[in-house]
């Protein structure tokens, strides 16, 4: 059985960044590190910007939540990124688990 990290922990760990539209498409893509994955979570205007490691995308858990965003969107991301369709909490605490 997972530990879940206390809430600031697990938003440290996932780098969470603006997603605000003042900056350029190139400019967001830029800020994501090598060995990471920039996603959006949450639901329709309330969507927020986190970046994940890749290491994440091989975890079951993980894997869950990408079925989740097939099932919603197929290859028709809303943000023109991966988008997961769950609350930013249950992101949150399914995340700090894989940490």
């Amino acid at each position: 059985m997972a530990i879940g990290l206390p809430g600031k922990v697990a938003k440290q760990i996932l780098r969470r960044s603006s997603s605000g539209s003042s900056k350029s498409s190139s400019s967001r893509f830029q800020d994501v590190p090598k060995g990471y994955l920039a996603v959006y979570v949450g639901e329709s205007s309330l969507r927020k910007r986190f970046v994940v490691p890749l290491s994440y995308l091989s975890r079951p858990a993980f894997q869950d939540l990408l079925s989740m965003a097939e099932e919603e969107f197929g290859f028709d991301h809303p943000m023109g990124g991966l988008t997961i369709p769950c609350r930013e909490e249950i992101f949150i605490s399914m995340t700090s688990d894989l940490s």
